[in-house]
């Protein structure tokens, strides 16, 4: 019995399938799909989303539904394997992108499948490894202090276990409608993906995307995220462009090479976004990722001692089931392997000093992670801070070591990137811990799953990015990879100093400002970053939330209500994903004009804005229908 007293779902003395074929098979899928799905989605809106719940569902929904199996942590290792998967993506395509960039300038070669393979393994099996020494310390002594939010409500997922099937049905048919919308816009391209409006003697522009997925984010992240990224945008694109135009119109402003206005003539607010306003957005996003590390600091600090000293007080000798981890000395040992493999493997150019940084750093915010969605849930944790962070100093410390040029960038990414992937695994590794803790699972096992979710993941990643910027390219209409672009910038502006400071300066300057008046800085920052469509889209999304959470009906009744919206727009999301990367493979090889029925269609532009909002409007109604207007079985 744990020293709580607390008891799980499954007793300790009971024993049930748990690492199966079964589950790791149907765990591999997920992982490998939800993590491709999460990267197109972080390389369009700069943002990802948690795989744990849909993948729970969709676990549950096939063992126990379609197999007829009664197995809960079976369903949990599914969850686990699938949900590394998403996580790996995050930490990937927040950093490696930058390298592609810099190969499309000259300034480096592109990267190998194999190290982008390797620097995804290396990050994501130190994340899980990391966390294994502080799951008695975080998960077992601070149970009821620490409430884990997304582990919590994902146990509590796999507890429904009757309703599995019907909860199923949402994800799946999510996908379908997505996928069927996304085959419609961007494959048969019957109608356009955007509407815009523009106003005459007025820079700013006013439009929406009308893709599933965004929507979906909007949805899933609320009303509240969703108004703070519209009112960066707005800020942007009705504000700061403008602003550009009247006072300069007839100016050469660095980095343009023409004038204002002839920026402008040639490619509208979005030529004045993309030469000016992107470096405002971004040194809004690097301030406001430094303010919310600087914020979390006290708390930072504390976690990071009360880990500490929990984890060396926390000998526990007892042999149940439920208590048992990966061998300490099988740990340690792997540790010290893979940080020598981060010096050592010829794919990855990181030197000694570097790797040295991998493993401190690495710890450090492998044990603040993994605290801290504890507390604020994975949604709050300060991940692009802390790889902010990083990147800065890391770079001050390779350029101070001699480290300079290309070399010295492409190994600041290197380790930016580890680390980003460290902080993501070892976040998503104790939501999981805690899910299996809630349900009685065996921790040994629920951490090999995470590490075989890791391995399938990272086997998959370098295909993913080499898919997606052979077809559109990153920092392209389609794929703007935001997250990647400004790492890429703050390592430029480390090591040659060759960036529009006055524009950075002037977006951290409005980050600190919207801190100051209580906005929350990183939701406002990205979207001023961000095209104005691509945030509309998500307050679509946000504002459809708002209707269903004022909806006058018992909680309950809401409650299930949004959550099946929940589950309905993360299929979408997979949906739009999967669809996404086929579509990549078709770009590739020159099929994509076999399906495009544009130019047969070739309707004037009303004619077209008029289909796109149709469409808009259908996929909103199929969100109500598997949400709203959905059949629910009376108790």
């Amino acid at each position: 019995m744990e020293k709580n007293d607390f008891k799980p779902y499954v007793p300790a003395e009971k024993v049930t399938p748990e690492l199966t074929v079964t589950s790791v098979i149907i765990g591999v899928l997920l992982a490998v799909i939800f993590g491709a799905a999460n990267a197109y989605l972080g390389l369009r809106v700069g943002m990802t989303v948690s795989a744990s719940i849909p993948a729970a569902v969709i676990a549950m929904g096939v063992i126990r539904v379609i197999m007829r199996k009664n197995s809960i942590l079976e369903s949990n290792i599914v969850q686990t394997i699938g949900s590394a998967g998403e996580s790996v993506a995050a930490g990937a395509i927040f950093t490696l992108p930058a390298l592609f960039l810099w190969a499309t300038e000259g300034v480096m070669p592109k990267p190998g499948i194999i190290e982008i393979t390797v620097v995804a393994l290396l990050g994501g099996l130190l994340g899980v490894f990391f966390m294994v020494p502080l799951r008695n310390a975080l998960i077992v002594k601070e149970h009821g202090i620490l409430p884990y939010p997304e582990g919590t409500a994902c146990a509590e997922v796999l507890l429904a276990g009757e309703e599995g099937g019907a909860n199923a049905t949402s994800v799946f048919a999510g996908m379908g409608f997505a996928a069927f919308f996304k085959l419609v816009i961007d494959g048969l391209k019957a109608v356009p993906g955007e509407i815009s409006h523009t106003f005459k003697g007025f820079a700013g522009t006013l439009g929406t995307q009308i893709y599933p997925a965004v929507m979906s984010v909007g949805y899933i992240c609320g009303p509240r995220i969703s108004s703070y990224m519209f009112a960066g945008g707005v800020f942007s694109w009705m504000v700061l462009i403008p602003i550009i135009m009247l006072f300069g119109e007839n100016t050469v402003l660095a980095p343009g090479t023409s004038t204002i206005g002839e920026i402008f003539a040639a490619s509208g607010a979005s030529g004045l976004w993309g030469t000016y306003v992107r470096y405002i957005g971004a040194g809004a996003l690097a301030a406001g990722g430094i303010i919310s590390l600087v914020k979390s600091l006290p708390l930072i600090v504390t976690t990071f001692a009360g880990a500490m000293k929990g984890m060396i007080g926390s000998k526990d000798n007892s042999t149940a089931r439920t208590t048992q981890d990966i061998n300490m000395g099988v740990v340690l040992g792997a540790i010290v392997v893979l940080t020598l493999l981060v010096w050592l493997v010829p794919a990855v150019p990181v030197s000694l000093v570097g790797a040295v940084i991998v493993v401190v750093f690495g710890f450090f915010f492998a044990t603040v992670s993994s605290r801290m969605v504890g507390l604020v849930g994975s949604s709050n944790n300060p991940v692009s801070g802390m790889a902010i962070a990083t990147l800065l100093l890391a770079t001050l410390i390779l350029k101070l070591t001699g480290e300079k040029g290309g070399s010295g960038m492409h190994a600041a990414i290197a380790i930016g990137s580890i680390i980003c992937i460290v902080c993501a695994i070892s976040g998503d590794t104790s939501q999981d811990l805690k899910t299996g803790y809630l349900l009685g699972a065996t921790p040994k096992k629920q951490q090999i799953g995470e590490i075989i979710g890791v391995i399938s993941a990272a086997l998959a990643i370098g295909g993913t990015l080499y898919l997606l910027d052979k077809a559109w390219g990153f920092d392209s209409e389609e794929l703007s990879a935001p997250q990647a672009t400004l790492m890429k910038m703050i390592v430029e502006g480390v090591m040659d100093g060759n960036l529009p400071w006055n524009l950075v300066i002037i977006g951290a300057c409005i980050a600190v400002v919207v801190e100051i008046v209580g906005i929350p800085v990183l939701p406002f920052a990205i979207g001023t970053y961000l095209p104005i469509h691509l945030n509309a889209c998500i307050m679509v999304g946000g504002l459809v939330r708002l209707v269903l959470d004022k909806l006058k009906k018992k909680e309950e009744e809401k409650t299930a209500i949004v959550n099946d919206g929940i589950l309905f727009c993360s299929g979408m999301i997979a949906g739009e994903g999967i669809i996404g990367i086929l579509l990549a493979v078709l770009a590739i090889f020159g099929l994509d004009k076999v399906i495009d029925i544009s130019g047969i269609l070739n309707l004037p532009i009303w004619a077209s804005n008029i289909g796109s909002i149709v469409v808009f409007a259908l996929i909103i109604l199929s969100l109500l229908k598997f949400s709203l207007w959905k059949k629910r079985g009376t108790k």
